[in-house]
């Protein structure tokens, strides 16, 4: 019994019933549960406001598709029902230009002309001049033919496609299109042809950096971390605080230390000339070798320190009864030690990955183009292309298979405290 509850019993009478006593108990431990929810309210509140609304609105922006929908209204319905093979009816012309002379300023016809632009070449331009033109009016007849003569690309059904494609609110054309996918004319989905299938090819470049990443970092961690779990706690803890001394330096530092080291004229290369290895300096910036090393310098810690909690309860006895009964002491390090460490090596493993994929500021600085992942495209889309679908699309890909990563994470991190 607790101190709390035995204090509850000593202020109820001897007397009292025992249902009584239930009630007063079940009332008291009431008070402590919304006492211990009152004071992570704050937290949650927190966690809220600062990172699951943010996902909602991204998850929520990247099947949005408000442009063609706000902008047109009027076209949309009249071309409910068309067949999509041939240039539209004149009632179509007549709404297309009633909508495009209803929009308040360039700017929505700016942001209309963007996104069909995304569907179609040259719908910026035809979208642009025919607002600039406005206004147009007549009969339906009258209209088509004045659209048609300012611009005859009017009479073509690929851009009314492009219209009638985008007339929902809501469409999965982003999320498609982050996979190479996209919807046909009649609405079918087919790949993208060849010359514009880019974003699988960007996505499997973000998972070959960060597997070789962390594969280098476990290659740099495990000897490392073995060697920190061999020696007495005092030296170990000393040591320690040097693997952590990178969380305290900024990445944009870090990354500007190693331009100043890995350049034609840093000091690696004039390292390596000094001493007669090479002739010539090696390519070591803005290329893919660059931005391995530099993710392997800041990501080595977190492989560090799974490795490290996982090997110091690994008892060193072991290894010795193992050469002791006859085993050579290599054979019983990695049939005997290394089996032990593996919740460490994938916990470690998954962590730097999971990390790896999400990097933008190192491959942006220290790589060429065919070297950047796919955060890169993310901040591409927001701040220069300004195609926010696009570009919550694409992090929502990244968010998903973060996640699928952290259930794994979350796997090994179970079995590690069940070998616990």
């Amino acid at each position: 019994m607790t101190m709390s509850t035995a204090a509850l019993g000593a202020g109820v009478s001897a007397e009292a019933p025992p249902g009584d006593l239930r009630h007063a108990l079940a009332r008291a431990e009431s008070r402590r549960k919304w006492r211990a929810f009152a004071l992570t309210l704050p937290l949650l509140i927190f966690l809220l406001l600062t990172l699951l609304v943010p996902i909602v609105a991204l998850l929520q922006r990247a099947i949005q598709n408000p442009e063609v929908a706000n902008a047109l209204p009027r076209t949309v319905r009249a071309l409910d029902g068309w067949d999509r093979k041939d240039a539209p009816t004149a009632a179509a012309y007549a709404a297309v230009a009633a909508d495009l002379a209803q929009l308040p300023d360039s700017s929505d016809a700016g942001a209309l002309a963007r996104r069909l632009n995304t569907e179609i070449a040259g719908a910026r331009s035809l979208v642009m001049g025919t607002f600039r033109a406005l206004p147009i009016a007549g009969t339906p007849d009258e209209v088509k033919a004045r659209l048609i003569e300012l611009d005859p690309r009017w009479g073509e059904a690929p851009y009314w496609q492009a219209i009638a494609k985008n007339g929902s609110r809501w469409t999965a054309d982003y999320l498609l299109a982050s996979v190479d996918l996209r919807r046909d004319a009649d609405g079918s989905i087919e790949r993208m042809p060849p010359d514009q299938r880019a974003f699988t090819g960007i996505l499997l470049r973000t998972f070959n950096i960060s597997a070789v990443v962390t594969f280098f970092c476990l290659l740099l961690a495990y000897p490392l971390a073995w060697w920190l779990a061999s020696l007495p706690a005092r030296k170990a803890n000393v040591l320690m605080i040097l693997v952590l001394v990178p969380f305290w330096t900024s990445i944009l530092v870090r990354v500007a230390a190693w331009i100043v080291l890995l350049q034609s004229e840093g000091l690696v290369n004039r390292g390596l000339i000094g001493i007669g290895l090479i002739d010539n300096p090696l390519p070591l910036l803005f290329n893919r070798t660059g931005v391995i090393i530099s993710m392997v310098h800041i990501l080595l810690p977190f492989m560090i320190l799974p490795l490290y909690s996982v090997m110091k309860s690994v008892p060193p006895t072991y290894v010795r009864a193992a050469i002791s009964l006859g085993s050579p002491p290599l054979a019983a390090f990695f049939r005997v030690y290394v089996p032990q460490t593996y919740p460490g090596i994938g916990a470690g493993a998954l962590l730097v990955f999971i990390l790896a994929i999400g990097y933008y500021v190192t491959p942006a600085l220290l790589g060429g183009a065919s070297d950047q992942m796919l955060s890169y495209y993310v901040a591409r889309y927001t701040n220069v292309e300004v195609n926010w679908g696009m570009a919550c699309a694409l992090g929502s890909l990244l968010l998903v298979a973060t996640l699928v990563l952290y259930a794994v994470y979350r796997r090994i991190g179970k079995a590690d405290l069940s070998l616990g």
